[in-house]
Formats: C-alpha cells, sequence, structure tokens
C-alpha cells in the first residue's frame, strides 16, 4: 500500500467543515457494524485512526449526530457529512472517516470490525477479521502489526 503524504487533509462534501492529520494514522479500518451501514447507506464505513493531538479542524463547526453518548460521531452541520468520530475509552485519537481525505489513493482497510453484520456481498481487502470490536488489549498488538506493515 503506498504511504500517505503528510500533512493529510479532508472535509465534508459542501467544504464547510475541513481539517489535517499530521501523522501517519495508527491504523485503517473497515466498519460493517449496522449503525455504520445506516450512517453511511453503503455495506461499511472506512476510517483511519490518528492520535488526537494530530487532528485538528481548520474551517468549520462539526456538530454532534449518530451517537450522542461517550463516543461521538460528528458532523458537518450543513451537508451533514459523517467527518469523525470521537470513540469512547480512546482519549487521545479521532477516527476520522477516510473517504474524506482529499487524498485516498493511499488508503486501504487493515481490519474489519464487525463482520458479523456483514452484508453477504460485501468484502474488503482488509488483513485482520473480527466479528465484533477487537478486545481493547488486541489493540497494541494490532497498532505494531499495521505499522510494521505500512513502514
Amino acid at each position: 500500500m503506498p504511504k500517505p503524504d503528510l500533512p493529510l487533509e479532508g472535509g465534508c462534501r459542501c467544504g464547510q467543515v475541513r481539517f489535517r492529520i499530521d501523522a501517519a494514522p495508527l491504523i485503517t479500518m473497515a466498519c460493517h457494524c449496522r449503525g455504520c451501514q445506516q450512517m453511511t447507506a453503503s455495506a461499511f464505513s472506512l476510517s483511519a485512526l490518528v492520535p488526537a493531538a494530530a487532528f485538528a479542524l481548520t474551517a468549520g463547526e462539526p456538530v454532534v449526530g449518530g451517537l450522542h453518548g461517550p463516543t461521538r460521531h460528528l458532523f458537518c452541520p450543513w451537508c451533514m457529512s459523517w467527518v469523525f468520530t470521537r470513540p469512547e475509552g480512546a482519549d487521545g485519537l479521532v477516527n476520522v472517516r477516510a473517504t474524506l481525505l482529499d487524498d485516498v489513493a493511499w488508503f486501504s482497510p487493515y481490519m474489519e470490525t464487525f463482520t458479523q453484520e456483514k452484508l453477504p456481498w460485501a468484502s474488503t481487502p482488509a488483513v485482520r477479521s473480527f466479528e465484533g470490536f477487537p478486545a481493547l488489549e488486541d489493540y497494541d498488538e494490532l497498532l505494531k502489526a499495521y505499522a510494521a506493515a505500512n513502514p
């Protein structure tokens, strides 16, 4: 997989919310859960997990949509594009919708989650698959494996 050029920049469909990422993703993912299917109107969502310190909004102010609890999905208030998620229990991390990046040529999901809810015809090139979310204790090994596969 090609390596992304930093910084990564992206934004919502209408361009009112823009962001910049100053560090390489920690891991790339596809999620097949029913919630992601409903929020994307597709078979899965694609995302890149990045350190919160390396993520900056450069334009606009997103609003909470989707989940409103400890895990928060943030959307453009005008076009309603799902821009990023602040996952519960993962302080210091932001899960950015990879398809909103200006350059997506480098992107490929390393892991896929919630394959138990996967549509029968949907497939990805993910190296690792999980029926739900991986256990929290599995993430350290996953991040190391992703980093080794994407030096």
